[in-house]
């Protein structure tokens, strides 16, 4: 890596790979942080939940202009590949460069978020660059749920101009982010034997492509969750229908790729139940299209189990999910094509204590929309008889497309590069959204260079793109 330019950053990079730094376990990450700023006599601060914070002075002649928080977290997603022997807590990571691309020996890289910490470093650093007063923000605990920025003081930062070098595009300049927020509903249920003369069978569905409940959302993906109880709610509306459980999708952010019911019915409905599903799948693939080419939903006869759910509950569940809505809300009316509010109906899950459990979760870039959208499925959960509750959940990030620091983002790259840098928001969390709730003055960006990968042993670093963006930082602060 010594033979990388610049050398300065690059130097870094090496020193961050070398130090393990899983989330909230970044105590070594944290003395280098506060030994670099020592050997370099910058002014150093280390809150109560482990964010550091290293301040250096404006250069001559930059000294009324705004200052600029530098901001990039300092954990690292820790994953490895099965055949690898591998201990993040103690372990260096072993990078290697093929052609463009720095990568790591079956590792997670870290490059997610090391290269920011390592750009920051630089700039501190350095003697020759141009640049108002820096101050370099290091959170802790980003991946594993945004921990340091939670707790970050409102009295801490100084600057007015935010620069968050967490993101993994080259070329382009993040202006938004989406908040979030979960919602769980418990409907409680009294078991009943199930009844005499009842015909019982699983139907699953599978083969979805499920995905990110942020990124994802808006490309039509069928929610296994919302398939199953549609055939479930017809088939009810038709006879008696017994559940004798219900289980589909994992994680709250995730939209959930399969689902599986126990069921009955009237024995003289054994036929018209796969009538009704051939019927079903054949509605289900023309609403779906290409969208959806694997999905499938498969009908297996059962024993008769020993108990069903009770009725009203039962109706209630399926009522309850059915109403239950999913999907994009609406779009942003600032960014075309960003969507703006969106609503994921994640699991449901059959837990001990007879009790079902409903997991949710909510986006939006308007913080009064979040709100309002998680309010809709609570009160649809509240009509079918369950217990609700929502998290903390997080602040948005709405764009401003009248940002001071976006025009000089913008104008430096197309001077630099000789091309214009494109603008986008996400519908994902970012730490940016938790710093506006705390300092609502400031002026926000977010850039990085490019990365595939991340989160996976299959993470790589473009050297290219790294090089492009240190020298657009420089413009930036210059």
């Amino acid at each position: 890596m010594k033979t990388l330019e610049p050398q300065i950053l690059w130097n870094f990079f090496h020193e961050i790979t070398q130090i393990p730094r899983p989330s909230k376990k970044e105590e070594k990450v944290i003395a280098f942080l506060k030994s670099f700023s020592e050997s370099h006599k910058l002014e150093c601060k280390v809150d109560a939940a482990g964010n550091v914070l290293i301040r250096k002075p404006a250069t001559a002649g930059y000294e009324n202009r705004k200052s600029v928080i530098l901001q990039a977290h300092m954990d690292m997603v820790c994953e490895k590949n099965n055949d690898v022997q591998f201990n993040f807590d103690t372990d260096a990571i072993q990078y290697y460069i093929d052609g463009d691309w720095v990568k790591a020996k079956g590792t997670t890289l870290g490059g997610d978020n090391g290269i920011g910490i390592s750009m920051i470093l630089a700039v501190l650093a350095s003697e020759d660059l141009k640049h108002p007063a820096i101050e370099g923000l290091f959170t802790v605990d980003e991946e594993t749920g945004l921990t340091g920025a939670f707790a970050l003081d409102n009295k801490l930062l100084q600057g007015r101009v935010l620069v968050n070098l967490d993101s993994e595009d080259d070329g382009v300049i993040f202006i938004g982010c989406a908040g979030g927020i979960d919602t769980t509903a418990v409907m409680n249920y009294k078991p009943e034997k199930a009844p005499a003369g009842y015909f019982a069978f699983t139907v699953a569905v599978k083969g979805l492509m499920g995905g990110h409940s942020g990124d994802e959302i808006n490309k039509g993906r069928g929610n296994a969750n919302k398939i199953l109880n549609r055939y479930l709610w017809n088939l009810n509306a038709k006879t008696d229908l017994r559940i004798a459980s219900f289980n589909g999708g994992n994680l709250r952010n995730a939209i959930p790729r399969e689902a599986v019911a126990t069921v009955c019915v009237p024995m003289s409905e054994k036929e018209n139940v796969r009538v009704v599903l051939n019927h079903f799948i054949a509605d289900m693939e023309a609403e779906l299209g290409d969208v959806e080419p694997n999905f499938k939903m498969t009908l297996d006869s059962e024993p008769l189990p020993d108990t069903v759910i009770n009725k009203v509950t039962s109706d209630n569940l399926l009522n309850g999910l059915y109403a239950c809505p999913h999907g994009v809300m609406s779009m942003s009316k600032d960014m075309p094509g960003l969507v703006e509010t969106s609503t994921n109906l994640a699991s449901v899950k059959m837990q001990s204590g007879y009790k079902i459990l409903i997991t949710t979760s909510q986006r939006s870039s308007v913080e009064t929309a979040k709100y309002d959208i998680a309010h809709q499925v609570e009160s649809v959960f509240l009509l079918a008889g369950a217990q609700v509750t929502h998290g903390d959940g997080y602040p948005g990030w709405k764009p401003n497309l009248k940002s001071e620091i976006l025009d000089i983002a913008k104008t430096k790259y197309t001077e630099l590069f000789e091309k214009e840098a494109d603008v986008r928001a996400i519908h994902a969390g970012l730490e940016c959204g938790l710093f506006l709730e705390k300092y609502p003055h400031l002026d926000m960006i977010s850039i990085g260079p490019q990365m595939y990968g991340v989160h996976s042993p299959d993470e790589r670093l473009s050297i290219s793109s790294t090089q492009k963006c240190w020298k657009w930082l420089k413009a930036i602060l210059e």
